[in-house]
């Protein structure tokens, strides 16, 4: 074909004609227009035959199988990451759509930001690369190769800083996560005005209903040059029009790598281009590099890979994850998927699959037919583009069952829908359809027209009818990896959950019920369960019965298991170790080297470390690490969670252990150490909280003995709390408990504090700030709860309402906040101190308060009497309680008063106090 004119050149002299004709600047438009037919004279002439094709488009798959049965190539060059090649196998075991996947954690060469580094190539079977790998990996004697950069050089090349930003599309609406994806075929304007202009003359919403419009339903049905050659037309003016920059810079190295892996083939396999495939997008079929073409000879050096240590295998991917991560319009990939499956029917068209793939088996023929030889190029463009589209006939029955259906779904939905609606439907998509041009409504106008006639003010139940009607039209079909795809990871979890008696593999959530006492062999599902529930998402391992604790283990547990919906989380972690155990393990080490890492987050390791792994070992490292990171740190702001975690271990270790390990006695020194050094400042910083103060004391009180016993000094201590001169009401009110704490504040003298404070109208205001302090000093002092009752009574009792009401709120998120540690305290004593019954209040008097002198007219006391005399004269019974309470005075004898001879204290303690001995009297008289 070298050297042959072009079949261009009629088509080439209209398109500058009309652009002489119409355009006010001739000599750009001129140059675009005949630029685009050079473009697919180039790559049509060019020796290796190119197959230009768009991501996931029916019409692309179709003219691929129309294509491998005319020329049986035997080898098939594929854009596709070269080192992705030993995964293909593996899609036997398969339910499509599945992603290829490349997951890096031990990144080596790029920035530590960036890790984990994660690449996707989805594949559907509605797809032209499906049916290139199907074809290749069926027919004995062909080869497929994939001659794309590497995943490594996906991250090389990438512009920005941040990579992954270019596949984050809507995370949580689909299975890929932050991936990078590989668009393979990504046919779409790169610039948003030719977008647009494109959409409003269209008559359409989105790109994709453009494309469908315009390229897939005209091509669905031409022949195979038309078809190459309309690709190359629309990859060519795309890439004209486009704006460059680093993108189109990433491309063409693209085209210089695929170009030189191809020749390096060629020569190696010493296989004719005559009998070769190139199956890419249509973008790059019209490259301008020049080491385009398989007989040029411009070198391209390729770069090594990094050390980065890649793992390759499948996850599931789905419909909707396809469309978010390569901004597809929702539903899309579905309306596609029944295009292709329609097109199927309607052309009597057998597509190529793996044998073995989990799907409905469809027949094959046996062999193919005779190659067809490949003609001369011929000028297809211009009876395209000169001729009207081909329009589709109302094909009446198919738009009839989709409104009777839609109908259907929409009442099982809760919708009010009635046969009127489904009239209403099938008029208003043939009336949409004919406003924008169209003989046949298309799927988007079937749905425009559902939305008009069945949806109401609200949805009734959690789907909207445009989401009805892609259900109807296929749905969001979810890939599945089969079980020997899977990873050795992977497998072990399934192999270990057996004993179950569940069907993980299903998306639908199952519940497990365990009798670990019943059934002891259940033990150890119930921990690889407790593991997963640590490592997956919360719903795909979700614990509804039992629970595990330091020192607890429930005898009976129930989960919501939903495996089959989360199965690209289990996948990923068999990326990361061979077993859940290596797993948990590395990501428990991980968190505590981390560079932010915390003593909190060390002690929660440590915690982790016991409930899942039961690795003393592995507990004492990672407790070891604990005490650095609590001697590192110069902030106090995790001192409450250092403090819940370090009391719960050290009770654990105290009950389950002889003595308790060295990191913990470390831990009580180096924290004893490191708050009293800190106290003073914490008192007075105003970005340190109450609560975090609070928590500095509760450590300092709680492991005082500890931290004395091992040769830790208490005066630290007490010089730290004389040097801390705090202004904020809350910090001096917890100053004052700290000190009451060692002795050096009287519980009278607190309490005259308090009184004076509430009777200040100058610090009425700020109040209750102090009892803010009084009440978060109940961690670090909790003796003081029946002193904070006494002040919050007080409070309740006499401050006035434009301070009190404004301060609850406070008061309830205080209480709410320390729920765990405060709430039970107050309310315990509380419940001591305040009488229990409506009718014991009326006479209750608080104990703070004066007590009531007694009543006049009775009569004192004597030490004389019937009493008196028979405990002179039997003594035997006084001697023995004397004897047991350590008294050694002797009896004496009433006086003539009838007091006690030579003990006037006794006789002014019964003057002053007569309760007593008045209640006494009353029982006996």
């Amino acid at each position: 074909m070298i050297g042959q004119p072009s079949p261009f050149g009629s088509l080439r002299d209209q398109l500058l004609g009309a652009a002489e004709q119409f355009a006010e600047g001739p000599v750009a438009v001129s140059g675009i227009l005949s630029g685009l037919v050079d473009d697919v004279d180039r790559a049509l002439r060019e020796e290796l035959e190119i197959f230009p094709v768009c991501h996931h488009s029916p019409a692309s798959a179709l003219a691929m199988v129309r294509r491998l049965r005319e020329k049986q190539p035997k080898v098939i060059y594929l854009e596709l990451c070269e080192d992705l090649q030993p995964l293909l196998t593996e899609l036997r075991n398969c339910r499509l759509p599945v992603a290829l996947q490349a997951f890096a954690t031990d990144i080596d060469g790029f920035p530590q930001s960036w890790a984990p580094l994660s690449v996707v190539a989805p594949i559907t079977e509605a797809s032209a690369e499906y049916q290139a790998i199907s074809y290749a990996l069926e027919t004995p004697g062909v080869e497929l190769v994939l001659v794309d950069r590497s995943t490594d050089h996906v991250f090389q090349w990438a512009p920005g800083e941040e990579p992954q930003a270019a596949g984050k599309k809507e995370e949580e609406a689909g299975l890929h996560g932050d991936a990078v994806g590989v668009e393979i075929g990504d046919l779409r304007p790169r610039f948003a005005e030719l977008e647009e202009h494109l959409l409003h003359h269209g008559k359409v919403r989105h790109w994709s209903e453009w494309w469908d419009q315009y390229v897939e339903q005209p091509l669905s049905g031409a022949d195979y040059d038309t078809y190459r050659q309309v690709m190359v037309l629309i990859g060519s003016l795309f890439r004209r029009l486009g704006p460059g920059g680093d993108r189109l810079a990433v491309d063409e190295d693209r085209e210089r790598y695929m170009w030189t892996r191809m020749r390096e083939h060629l020569s190696a396999s010493g296989a004719d281009p005559a009998d070769c495939l190139y199956v890419c997008g249509a973008f790059h079929a019209a490259s301008h590099v020049e080491q385009f073409g398989v007989r040029s000879e411009a070198p391209f050096e390729i770069s090594p890979r990094t050390e980065t240590k890649w793992l390759y295998g499948l996850i599931p991917s789905s419909h909707s994850a396809i469309e978010a991560q390569f901004g597809l319009a929702p539903g899309s990939v579905s309306i596609a998927a029944a295009t292709w499956a329609k097109a199927l029917t309607r052309g009597k068209l057998t597509p190529f699959q793996l044998q073995g793939q989990k799907k409905s088996a469809r027949k094959r023929p046996a062999k193919l037919p005779a190659p067809v030889p490949q003609g001369d190029v011929a000028d297809k463009l211009t009876v395209f583009l000169s001729s009207p589209p081909a329009l589709d006939a109302l094909d009446e029955a198919e738009l009839l069952g989709w409104s009777v259906d839609i109908v259907r779904l929409a009442r099982r939905n809760g919708y009010l829908a009635s046969t009127a609606d489904a009239i209403a439907v099938y008029e208003t998509a043939i009336l949409l359809a004919g406003m924008r041009n169209r003989a046949r409504p298309t799927p988007y106008d079937f749905q425009d027209a559902a939305v008009t006639c069945i949806e109401k003010d609200s949805v009734p139940g959690r789907r909207d009818v445009r989401r009805l009607c892609e259900i109807l039209l296929g749905g969001d079909r979810v890939g599945e990896v089969g079980y020997d795809a899977l990873p050795p990871l992977a497998r072990n979890v399934y192999d270990r959950l057996a004993p179950l008696g569940l069907d993980l593999e299903k998306r639908t959530i199952q519940r497990a019920l365990l009798n670990l006492q019943a059934e002891p062999d259940l033990v150890p599902c119930s921990d690889l369960l407790w593991m997963l529930r640590h490592l997956l998402p919360d719903d795909a391992v979700r614990p509804i019965m039992g629970e595990r604790k330091l020192g607890e283990r429930s005898i009976q547990e129930s989960w919501d298991l939903s495996f089959g919906k989360h199965q690209r989380s289990i996948i990923e972690l068999g990326y990361e170790g061979v077993t859940i155990e290596q797993v948990l393990e590395q990501r428990l080490r991980r968190s505590v080297w981390d560079q932010k890492a915390t003593a909190a987050v060390a002690l929660a390791a440590v915690e982790d470390a016991i409930l899942f792994l039961g690795s003393r070992r592995f507990a004492d490292e990672l407790g070891a690490r604990a005490v650095e990171l609590l001697a590192a740190e110069r902030t106090v702001d995790g001192a409450p969670e250092v403090l819940r975690r370090i009391r719960r271990l050290m009770a654990y270790y105290r009950t389950a252990e002889p003595e308790l390990p060295a990191w913990c006695e470390a831990f009580a020194t180096s924290g004893y150490a490191h708050y009293c050094t800190l106290l003073p400042t914490a008192f007075v910083d105003d970005d340190t909280g109450v609560r975090q103060v609070s928590a500095m004391l509760g450590f300092l009180f709680s492991m005082e003995s500890l931290a004395l016993a091992l040769g830790c000094d208490r005066a630290q201590l007490e010089l730290a709390v004389q040097q801390s001169h705090p202004e904020a009401p809350a910090k001096v009110a917890l100053l004052w408990a700290a000190r009451h704490q060692l002795g050096l504040l009287p519980l009278a003298e607190l309490r005259s504090r308090a009184d004076d404070l509430l009777a200040n109208p100058l610090v009425i205001p700020s109040f209750p700030q102090y009892i803010i302090g009084f009440v978060q000093a109940m961690e670090p002092v909790p003796q003081l709860s029946g002193f904070v009752v006494e002040v919050i009574s007080k409070a309740f009792g006499r401050l006035p309402d434009g301070v009190l009401l404004p301060w609850l709120p406070k008061l309830i998120t205080t209480l709410r906040d320390g729920a765990a540690e405060l709430v039970p305290v107050l309310v315990r004593e509380a419940g001591r101190t305040f009488p229990g019954s409506l009718t014991a209040a009326d006479t209750w008097t608080p104990p703070w308060e004066a007590r009531p002198k007694p009543a006049a007219g009775g009569a004192a006391p004597v030490a004389s009497g019937p009493v008196a005399e028979l405990l002179l004269a039997h003594p035997a019974a006084c001697d023995a309680v004397a004897g047991v309470l350590g008294c050694t005075d002797e009896w004496v004898t009433p006086g003539a008063d009838g007091g006690p001879v030579g003990n006037p204290e006794v006789g002014a303690l019964l003057a002053g106090h007569p309760e007593a001995a008045l209640a006494l009297a009353g029982l006996l008289s």
